[in-house]
């Protein structure tokens, strides 16, 4: 279904570790919106939804609803770091274009 390289792995684990309150793991979505159609969100959650599907890579637990599933199908997530900034980037394979920021797809 979806892919995280090691360093997206550890980051999510680091943002898990620093959490306030108990989280499970991290949801992975697409919404409408964004510069090119779709927006990647992310964000720790406590618990999956009932209709999620739950991907354990290397101990990190990704959660997927279904509406986002089938965008998100093959996409592999990676944490970078550069002079400019650091962040999440998304290589999706379904996305037919992308904006120049890459959070964004059609």
């Amino acid at each position: 279904m979806i892919e995280m390289t090691p360093s997206a792995c550890e980051a999510v684990r680091a943002a898990i570790a620093g959490a306030a309150t108990p989280v499970e793991g991290i949801r992975i979505m697409v919404e409408s919106g964004g510069c090119s159609g779709f927006k990647y969100m992310m964000g720790l959650v406590a618990a999956p939804e009932p209709s999620d599907v739950v991907v354990d890579i290397d101990g990190v637990k990704v959660f997927v609803d279904a509406e986002s599933g089938p965008h998100l199908q093959g996409t592999k997530v990676d944490f970078v770091v550069t002079l400019e900034q650091s962040g999440f980037s998304f290589d999706n394979p379904n996305a037919a274009s992308k904006c120049s920021c890459g959070k964004s797809f059609n």
